[in-house]
């Protein structure tokens, strides 16, 4: 298994970047698209650190295997949030999610409805700037038809609005765009046939495509539970390991499958040497899955519920098989890209991420930062300052040392006072720097 405090990345010279001068084009200019990568984005839905064989997990997953083998693997990778909306906020604003107002799942009754429309996305940035943009999946960003990622700069959406949808009866809710299409299938298939159609109809234009896998999320179904094979399961058993487990396994395996043409298309079409593709999953597992060796999962501040596996992969730009245990967050995936497509983000837009490419392509670690885990009211605040944790909700205060304690069962505050009042007052001064307002209406 890996650990943060064993794993290194060796430094590399690679080939430089390929931009035009200047190096940068404003966002609000389309600059020119020689040489400028590709870019997917694979996200897997509840899909635990402790899963894949990459991260010596239990179900064998040969194509991510092969991802890694090529790329490099994040050992310390944490997405913004421990449940799926606000990760998704965060990896496409490069900001917390609390600036946009969605720090819980998008639901009617909870939290806003949907990420406006006026958010600047990297999917907008990338079309700004002359990139095809598609997104093939789950948005789970806002239910009505005025937040649709047709309306965020992807020119091309098939997938769904919601948090989950049945893996084969989904007619009512799949969409082609705004317009409802019944495209039938199991939606890790779908997906992966459609993300694999756009990669073959657009080789001479940069691209850059969202692919946003249902799998592992419930309902837990395998290609196999059609409709018509599904017996009912008694309320008792529903959650149970042993009726999910399997299944779980086959939906990851063929989520795996599913990467695997995408590489193999990638590969086929000659696009491998200006492609980057980048892997993480939303958020960690629950139910069947495994969030080893941390403790927690989906819906907690632990770490098992928001550090998730991630590879980024660029052949002859990265080092093959190579691993990293700095410090990455979702949202440093915004800028990331920017730098990659040669993209100045507007001066007066303040981003919460920093790029990366020094370390993907360089293996420079990133300078020191604080980073945060806010969930409030429910979970409260975490928040990660190099080795130390800290989680607060209300009057409880967790410190660990993660150095010592990656599994977080040793409550170290009381003996850490100072440590614990600085690291608390600066939750509380962020929670106040990102607090959101609801736009007003026009008058």
């Amino acid at each position: 298994m890996f650990h943060a405090k064993r794993t290194t990345i060796a430094r590399l010279t690679v080939l430089p970047l390929l931009f035009t001068s200047p190096m940068f084009a404003r966002a609000s200019e389309v600059a020119p698209t020689t040489n400028r990568p590709n870019v997917i984005v694979i996200m897997a839905d509840d899909l635990g650190y402790g899963d894949t064989s990459v991260y010596d997990g239990w179900v064998k997953t040969p194509h991510l295997e092969r991802l890694a083998a090529d790329g490099l693997t994040f050992t310390d990778f944490h997405v913004n949030s421990s449940v799926c909306s606000p990760t998704r906020a965060g990896f496409l604003t490069g900001r917390y999610q609390q600036r946009v107002g969605i720090v819980d799942v998008v639901a009617r009754h909870l939290d806003t409805p949907g990420l406006e429309p006026s958010e600047l996305t990297i999917s907008r940035l990338m079309k700004q700037s002359g990139y095809r943009t598609a997104l093939f999946g789950k948005w789970h960003l806002g239910r009505e038809a005025k937040f649709n990622p047709t309306h965020h700069g992807f020119e091309e959406f098939r997938g769904y609005l919601d948090g989950a949808i049945d893996y084969h009866s989904h007619k009512n809710s799949w969409l082609n765009g705004v317009e409802k299409e019944d495209q039938p299938g199991y939606t890790t298939h779908l997906i992966t046939q459609n993300a694999v159609h756009y990669i073959e109809q657009n080789t001479e234009q940069p691209f850059f495509m969202f692919v946003a896998h249902e799998a592992v999320h419930l309902p837990f179904q395998t290609p196999e539970d059609t409709p018509e094979n599904r017996k009912p399961v008694p309320k008792s058993e529903q959650w149970s390991r042993e009726r999910i487990r399997p299944k779980y396994k086959i939906m990851l395996e063929e989520m795996d499958r599913g990467i695997g043409e995408i590489l193999d298309t990638v590969e086929r079409t000659g696009m491998a040497d200006r492609t980057f593709i980048f892997f993480l999953s939303d958020n960690g597992a629950i139910g069947a899955g495994s969030n080893k060796p941390f403790r927690g999962g989906k819906f907690s501040h632990y770490e098992g519920g928001h550090r998730v596996p991630a590879i980024a992969w660029w052949p002859g730009r990265i080092e093959p098989g190579s691993k990293t245990d700095s410090l990455v967050v979702g949202m440093d995936l915004l800028p990331t890209l920017a730098e990659l497509a040669g993209i100045e983000i507007p001066p007066e837009r303040h981003l919460d991420g920093m790029s990366i490419c020094n370390l993907l392509f360089n293996g420079e670690q990133l300078p020191k930062r604080r980073i945060f885990f806010g969930y409030e009211p429910k979970l409260g605040t975490a928040m990660r300052d190099g080795h130390w944790k800290m989680i607060v909700k209300e009057d409880n205060v967790e410190l660990y040392d993660l150095s010592v304690d990656i599994t977080e069962q040793n409550n170290i505050v009381d003996q850490f006072p100072q440590r614990a009042q600085a690291m608390r007052q600066a939750i509380e001064d962020w929670k106040q720097d990102v607090a959101w307002s609801p736009p007003q209406p026009a008058p």
